[in-house]
């Protein structure tokens, strides 16, 4: 049997900006993507927590140690610049190979910048 785990967490994270004359996603810098495990083209869950907005997209590499969490296309409709987002991934493992799985998780500081792993 395949189980859908949360493979990884960012977690006070702000959004920098947005662009609405975009095809849509989510830009994150490189060094928050490397930290947390999250490739470019990945699908990630968002959650607003000034809003209460959660929305599914896919993730856009932003220039590392940037700091930048962009809303692109549609997803710039549901922030602000300044919102805290907690950003999720998830990944279809094995019962077996779920038991000695760990999430990763990362905490953001100031200027989106990694605090801690």
């Amino acid at each position: 049997m395949l189980r859908i785990l949360c493979k990884s967490k960012i977690m006070n994270a702000f959004i920098t900006s947005k662009e609405i004359d975009y095809s849509g996603s989510l830009g994150v810098d490189k060094a928050i993507l490397d930290a947390s495990d999250i490739s470019a083209g990945e699908q990630v869950q968002v959650l607003n927590g000034n809003n209460g907005e959660r929305f599914t997209t896919y993730v856009i590499e932003e220039k590392a140690n940037s700091g930048k969490i962009v809303l692109y296309g549609p997803a710039a409709r549901k922030g602000e610049p300044g919102d805290k987002l907690v950003i999720l991934s998830y990944c279809l493992m094995e019962t077996k190979e779920s038991h000695n799985f760990s999430m990763r998780s990362i905490a953001l500081g100031k200027n989106n910048q990694c605090k801690s792993k």
